[in-house]
């Protein structure tokens, strides 16, 4: 399974289909999606969702369905 890079645009829509949130990791400064359930987690929004993936050069890629933040 290859992951290929896909937009914020195109995560975002995913993201909201299969009902994902932005997290970011309590404590640090990672992310991750999320179902908001995991208490290791805070919801964020998306614009500072958007704005660490940028900060720290990541990017979502995607594969059949399932996405990952990765260095650009």
């Amino acid at each position: 399974m290859v992951m290929e890079p896909i937009s914020f645009d195109k995560a975002l829509e995913i993201a909201k289909r299969k009902g994902l949130k932005p997290g970011r990791v309590k404590g640090t400064n990672g992310i991750q999606f999320t179902k908001g359930r995991n208490t290791r987690l805070e919801v964020i929004d998306w614009d500072t969702f958007k704005d660490v993936l940028n900060r720290r050069k990541l990017q979502v890629h995607e594969s059949g369905g399932w996405m990952k933040i990765m260095k650009k």
